[in-house]
């Protein structure tokens, strides 16, 4: 009998200064039994860094065709894959041939490893962004999951302030290739 996900509820807030994006947000996240919170809140970072209406959790681990995340335009054409973790860098190059634009966020004690592995490769892409994120700001946000979560995302000039009862935590994505968000 295989281990079912577990469903987690967020209310996420998010007051985006840079792109003018002023919403709330309630989503289910399904965390694989094999995922982690620190992924899993990764995840629903990246949500809030490219949050619009189109924008949409995909299969991510379960699915070798689909991203973490995804927006797609009206006809179905990707407009956004977002990949979180340390992707194959084959399926970073499939990837940016299917989308318009491609966004890797790396995060982990292995990010630099990956990073000076495939850079080379991947900075042939240019339609690809690959944001990093330090170890220690990971697990604070894993610090802040619970099954039912209360968020505030306020996001200004590239910093990002993410707010529960838990606590607070500033997040300062490092930028590897393209620009912060508007790759």
């Amino acid at each position: 009998m295989a281990i079912k996900a577990t469903v987690f509820k967020a209310a996420l807030q998010i007051a985006d200064m840079d792109r003018h994006y002023y919403a709330d947000h309630t989503l289910t996240l399904a965390r694989h039994p094999s995922e982690t919170d620190e992924r899993m809140m990764v995840r629903l970072l990246a949500f809030a860094l490219y949050a619009d209406d189109a924008l949409i959790f995909g299969k991510g681990m379960s699915s070798d065709e689909e991203p973490d995340l995804w927006q797609k335009d009206l006809t179905g054409s990707i407009e956004r894959w977002i990949e979180v973790g340390l992707p194959d860098e084959r399926a970073v190059r499939k990837a940016s041939g299917r989308a318009d634009k491609v966004v890797v966020i790396s995060y982990g004690r292995a990010a630099g490893i990956w990073w000076n592995e495939n850079r080379d490769k991947l900075q042939r892409l240019n339609n690809l962004t690959v944001l990093n994120l330090p170890t220690e700001t990971t697990l604070a946000l894993a610090a802040l999951a619970s099954r039912n979560m209360q968020l505030q995302c306020a996001i200004q000039e590239g910093h990002i302030m993410m707010t529960s009862d838990a606590g607070m935590i500033e997040i300062e994505p490092r930028i590897l290739q393209g620009s912060f968000r508007y790759a």
